[in-house]
């Protein structure tokens, strides 16, 4: 969907579904636009559970320019910032960092406990991870890219 949509549209779907589990995955770059909207969630008791998919760069541009523009990168790289956890926890909600795979189950039992408030789960991934599927600039579905090894062919 379109960048920073995610995190108002799963305060909507919450709000319409109240006795609903709504999760929101999304990068980091995407939810950095309208994080600012924890503020209202939580001020609300809105309980969204968010996975940042964190790979500290503008993912899908990164991948843009590895594979159409031979790694010509450009403006891509957020570095470590910013803390996510601290954030969440600054806007009142529950903050949980996930640094590796074992990590990733005692997160969800996490999430699963937390009723009142949103919960925010950054998961630190490797920059160099791609997302599959995707569509090229200027096709329609019908030219989706399943997976790496497709588009090297």
């Amino acid at each position: 969907g379109t960048m920073g949509f995610g995190l108002p549209a799963a305060i909507g779907a919450k709000l319409g579904r109240p006795e609903k589990d709504v999760w929101l995955i999304t990068g980091d770059g995407s939810f950095q636009m309208t994080l600012k909207e924890l503020m209202t969630a939580a001020a609300e008791g809105v309980c969204v559970k968010v996975a940042i998919i964190n790979n500290r760069c503008l993912g899908m541009v990164r991948q843009w320019q590895e594979m159409f523009w031979e790694n010509r990168y450009s403006a891509v790289n957020l570095g470590e910032y910013p803390d996510f956890v601290k954030l969440a926890e600054g806007y009142g909600c529950v903050g949980v960092r996930v640094d590796h795979p074992d990590q990733v189950a005692e997160s969800l039992r996490a999430a699963e406990r937390v009723r009142d408030r949103p919960i925010v789960i950054d998961y630190r991934v490797a920059k160099q991870e791609n997302v599959f599927p995707m569509i090229p600039s200027g096709k329609t579905y019908n030219d989706l890219i399943l997976h790496r090894r497709q588009f090297e062919e």
